[in-house]
């Protein structure tokens, strides 16, 4: 165990990413539920405003936190293709975890930006930030569904990645900051202390304070 809770592991996160402080062009944008309470504490050691990035998993069915792909909110869903290959997924059950998940991204969308409108990226760095990357799925979802809104610079910061996953990324993105990638890597949560669920109420109450923060600052 190297964190001890996601806010731990979320500023030793941030002390790798200070060339990022103070900057007027940097978002964080955190990927719900377990990234958020990281990126808040890169988003207050940076001075940068925070929000959620909306992308659900798909699991396989029966195996959950095998990933055979993802969906972000805006439609864009990226599949694991040696996954389904070698596990036989039919395109049936594709389909069907993915109305699943749809509804799951259309009902965070209403919890947690409430009236507030997704920020305007375009010409902007953003800062994508999860708990951890196993195989990565939905950060490839999170950065496929940024590009088309014309960001400058999209950089993945996460505590822990499995080495091969965090290679991969770096031909996709423009920077991939880690704390750790141990190998062999085995789960995220093998190196938190305290990997319990993120709550609604939590991810809620966390980009609010951010948001007031944000408002005092300004």
């Amino acid at each position: 165990m190297y964190f001890r809770d996601r806010h731990d592991a979320g500023r030793q996160l941030a002390a790798l990413l200070t060339a990022y402080a103070g900057r007027k062009d940097v978002f964080v944008l955190a990927l719900p539920r377990g990234g958020v309470p990281v990126g808040f504490e890169v988003a207050r050691a940076l001075n940068a405003p925070l929000d959620a990035f909306l992308v659900r998993k798909l699991g396989v069915p029966g195996h959950e936190e095998l990933a055979m792909g993802a969906l972000a909110s805006s439609g864009v869903r990226v599949l694991n293709r040696d996954t389904i290959d070698q596990l036989g997924i039919p395109p049936s059950v594709i389909e069907h975890v993915t109305a699943i998940e749809q509804g799951e991204l259309q009902r965070q969308e209403g919890l947690y930006r409430a009236d507030r409108p997704p920020p305007d990226v375009k010409d902007h760095t953003v800062i994508l930030v999860d708990d951890g990357l196993a195989t990565g799925s939905t950060m490839r979802a999170a950065a496929a569904a940024l590009r088309p809104q014309q960001p400058t610079r999209i950089v993945v910061a996460v505590p822990t990645a499995a080495p091969q996953t965090a290679d991969e990324l770096r031909r996709e993105v423009d920077e991939v900051v880690c704390v750790i990638t141990p190998q062999p890597f085995y789960a995220v949560g093998l190196w938190y202390h305290d990997f319990s669920e993120t709550s609604d109420e939590e991810v809620s109450s966390l980009l609010a304070a951010a948001a007031g923060h944000q408002t005092q600052a300004a």
